[in-house]
């Protein structure tokens, strides 16, 4: 990521650390900023691994639970004398039935319920072109926001996106910037018409122009990763806090899985994120002076576990919305022995990826490789009684599997790819059957070694000169996630074979 260097007066100087705040300095303005972000139409209880929770199993979170929860952290704020705003950090779509079905309208109904105030869009909001994200636009009361969006070539989308949202919240004055990542152009589908720009120069100009109206508290509300939120904090001028999303990232204390402290700090920038799908909801309390500087801050990240209480209305409005999915959602398809995880299927090879490669592999029967991105795996499967509903959270995005003809050199070429993003959780990483490698040190391009193919039952070396038939999904096919060598150097290409989660089922039933 760049940014341009400009000077503004206004942002000469940075938000004050709590550390350098005066002893005893009154706030006049007390916030609790409730945030959630990456949700993934998430509408009923999880199992600990995302998936479909199953009787008797740990269920966490849910649409019912989370307006529980927002509703009680609403109260809680009140009783402190503090305005609370819910902020989304975006990835609402895809993930279950419920999208799949409804596309997008049962989250605007959740959200909705939840009095939702501003969210970031997400990549995932762009998975079904701009129609789909239109119509979910029409269907929200609160502001999507994408500084980095250029629009101005769609125009279903004219006017539905705003680059920031400023408003008065118990006195204080903020602006809240959205940020979208700029790979959505690689890893979803917005259509030819829009134009992701740098974020860093976008959020910069929003600053400028937010403080030259006069003093206020900067919120990034970003779907960029907590990698990107790190240079963001270390290299913007004038942010006060980032509410982010996207990496998935738990920033927590005291909790299981949590990757940082909540909140994280990076010189005077507070950053937060609250893992995925709808399993945490973070609260951010800020005592603000009367120039919007941060004085001193709090807050938690509270864990939806099974204990805690349901919203009747919440449960009711879900309940209505699965009626028609519920038919689908229980036809029995297959078993397992035993639950497979897609924890850490974007950055590792994983046990369900292998068996999702494979199963591509042998929907295309002259396949040697079967190669599947580790992002498209959203949830992991249940042991015991698998269900469509259970295969379909698992593969979300509707891809048929693609055969291409690739060469040797292509092939490692596109290993490289696959590990660029090394050690970030990131959603091209290669889940593979019939194609091992090994990784050696070395920057992004230089991490793969050895690498051999399965021939009958001996693995023998790549050759770079020779032709292989790859199993893959149309996403990557098309150059998704960084694989423009799966449409640009195909021998062959063949993109409308069988549905991936049939061939899942297909693979399972054998």
């Amino acid at each position: 990521m760049t940014m341009k260097r400009r000077t503004f007066p206004l942002l000469a100087l940075p938000a004050l650390r709590p550390a350098q705040a005066q002893r005893g300095a009154d706030a006049t303005a007390r916030l609790a900023l409730l945030h959630m972000n990456d949700f993934h139409s998430r509408h009923l209880p999880i199992a600990a691994t995302s998936a479909a929770c199953r009787p008797g199993g740990a269920c966490f979170g849910g649409s019912a639970r989370l307006a529980a929860a927002v509703g009680a952290g609403r109260r809680a704020a009140a009783a402190e004398g503090r305005a609370a705003l819910l902020l989304d950090g975006g990835d609402q779509f895809m993930g279950s039935l419920f999208y799949s079905h409804h596309r997008g309208l049962a989250e605007a109904a959740v959200q909705r319920a939840l009095g939702t105030a501003a969210m970031a869009l997400g990549n995932h909001e762009f998975d079904n072109g701009p129609e789909t994200l239109a119509r979910y636009a029409d269907a929200v009361p609160f502001p999507l926001l994408s500084a980095n969006l250029d629009a101005t070539g769609e125009p279903l989308l004219a006017g539905r996106v705003r680059p920031r949202l400023e408003m008065v919240l118990g006195g204080a004055r903020l602006a809240i910037i959205g940020l979208t990542t700029p790979d959505t152009a690689n890893i979803s589908s917005p259509g030819p018409n829009l134009r992701f720009t740098d974020a860093a120069e976008a959020a910069d100009r929003q600053i400028w122009e937010a403080k030259r109206a006069g003093p206020c508290t900067i919120l990034l509300l970003s779907h960029m990763g907590l990698p990107a939120d790190r240079w963001l904090a270390a290299n913007l001028p004038g942010v006060d806090v980032i509410l982010g999303g996207h990496s998935h990232s738990l920033l927590a204390n005291g909790l299981d899985r949590a990757v940082g402290p909540h909140p994280l700090e990076v010189g005077a920038v507070r950053i937060v994120q609250a893992g995925a799908h709808g399993r945490y909801l973070g609260r951010l309390d800020l005592d603000l002076d009367a120039n919007g500087r941060v004085l001193r801050h709090g807050g938690e990240m509270r864990e939806l576990t099974p204990d805690l209480p349901e919203d009747g209305p919440v449960a009711a409005l879900v309940a209505g919305l699965a009626l028609p999915l519920e038919e689908l959602r229980r036809r029995p398809v297959a078993r397992l022995e035993r639950p497979l995880d897609a924890i850490a299927c974007g950055s590792a090879a994983c046990e369900l990826g292998g068996l999702i490669a494979h199963s591509m592999r042998a929907a295309i029967p002259d396949a040697q490789i079967g190669w599947m991105n580790g992002g498209g795996i959203r949830a992991g499967l249940p042991g015991g009684g698998i269900t469509w509903g259970d295969v379909l959270t698992t593969l979300p995005f509707q891809n048929s599997v693609a055969r291409v003809v690739l060469r040797g050199h292509t092939l490692r070429e596109a290993l490289e790819n696959g590990l660029s993003r090394l050690p970030d959780q990131a959603g091209r990483y290669p889940q593979l059957w019939g194609l091992r490698f090994e990784t050696v040190q070395g920057a992004p391009g230089s991490r793969v070694g050895m690498v051999e193919v399965l021939e009958g039952e001996r693995w023998l070396p790549l050759d770079p000169g020779r032709a292989y038939v790859v199993a893959t999904n149309s996403f990557l096919r098309a150059g998704g996630d960084g694989y423009a060598m799966f449409r640009d150097g195909a021998l062959e290409a063949y993109d409308q074979g069988p549905d991936a989660e049939d061939a899942l089922v297909s693979w399972l039933q054998r």
